[in-house]
């Protein structure tokens, strides 16, 4: 960018208030000292919008109570937040008394997921920027934002497994199913760095009915069509991840370490444990392994190694058994692995963990 086209900003810039507002968050929205966070910003909102939504609560509030709050009247904020919401800058949910209402939404995931409809080179070069510069603020806190759960066919129908813990119970258990363009690979190809998987499969999933009927962001599925969507994705060698609690999932995305914001925290970033990893673990029957290496390629985490026979290093396995159904012998798949701590059982749970962690 020509240095003299940077935008400035200055100290009481709604754009520094509103990234301050979003780092406070527990997802986070870490500061770059090149201000590449600002200029994102300024790329995503206008300043008026910018300085609603820094005064944005993280619960939904109705338009009502946030004219009341900031002195302003409801019937001119209605029309900016119906706006804003639209375009995937703030929340639209449920206040606590169940009215609907907006919210200050998560920068990830969030806001950028949102983008999808919306990104162009430059916004894809400014979020680039901004992930070099600061993005593993993001991804270092604990607990992690994304949790691996396991390809449905790498787990033994005679083993135990917990819905949370299952994709295809996940699936079952909604009456809602869409999906949605993934903004990382939409990003990279901007980029001139596109990788070979597919981009049409990251899913957005609900518990009523025609949920995404209306939406113009959103194409719905049937419930048969989402479990081809996840079927192409792990044919794809794509991992099943979801948000890091049990309760309330509401999307999965199948991501991959060569374009996935957070995936690529291991990758490029070094970042070992950058996702939780499943309950599970990869196991070898060395009877049926043969040796022919077809695992290795199949693996992103790299935790196989041929020495004869195919072995896992426990350590970098997340469990995501992609790999599994890539032996032609069947001589992979997944078994509990001893002692792993669930996952948080809420939302509201996740979030108080990684405000404690920051402390």
């Amino acid at each position: 960018m020509n240095p003299s086209l940077i935008p400035t900003f200055e100290p009481d810039s709604p754009y520094r208030r509103l990234a301050r507002s979003l780092d406070a968050l527990p997802n986070r929205f870490p500061p770059a000292d090149d201000e590449s966070d600002l200029r994102l910003l300024a790329k995503l909102f206008t300043p008026e919008e910018a300085d609603l939504a820094a005064n944005l609560q993280p619960r939904p509030e109705t338009p009502a109570q946030i004219a009341a709050r900031l002195g302003r009247d409801a019937r001119e904020l209605m029309p900016m937040l119906k706006e804003m919401s639209k375009k995937g800058l703030i929340a639209f949910g449920k206040t606590d008394e169940g009215r609907p209402g907006f919210g200050l939404m998560p920068f990830v995931v969030g806001i950028y997921e949102a983008q999808g409809e919306r990104i162009d080179a430059e916004m894809a070069r400014l979020f680039e920027d901004y992930y070099q510069k600061a993005f593993r603020g993001v991804l270092e806190l604990k607990p992690q934002v994304h949790r691996v759960i396991p390809v449905g066919v790498s787990i033994k129908n005679t083993m135990e497994v917990q819905p949370y813990e299952s994709v295809n119970s996940l699936l079952s258990r909604m009456q809602s199913w869409g999906v949605i363009n993934c903004v990382c690979r939409v990003e990279k190809k901007l980029i001139g760095d596109p990788c070979d998987h597919p981009v049409d499969v990251c899913m957005v999933l609900s518990d009523r009915p025609d949920a995404f009927a209306q939406s113009s962001d959103v194409r719905a599925l049937t419930y048969a069509e989402a479990q081809q969507t996840l079927t192409r994705a792990a044919q794809a060698g794509l991992v099943h991840c979801v948000s890091n609690n049990q309760r309330d999932l509401w999307y999965i995305c199948n991501c991959c370490t060569c374009s996935c914001g957070v995936l690529r925290g291991m990758a490029e970033l070094g970042i070992a444990n950058v996702v939780a990893r499943s309950a599970f673990v990869n196991q070898v029957d060395e009877d049926l392994c043969i040796g022919c290496g077809t695992c290795l390629s199949a693996c992103q985490f790299h935790a196989l190694e041929l020495n004869g026979t195919v072995h896992v290093q426990e350590i970098r396995c997340v469990g995501c058994g992609v790999c599994v159904p890539v032996c032609p012998e069947g001589a992979l798949s997944l078994s509990r692995r001893p002692g792993e701590p669930e996952p948080p059982l809420t939302d509201l749970d996740w979030q108080a963990a990684r405000s404690a962690a920051r402390q």
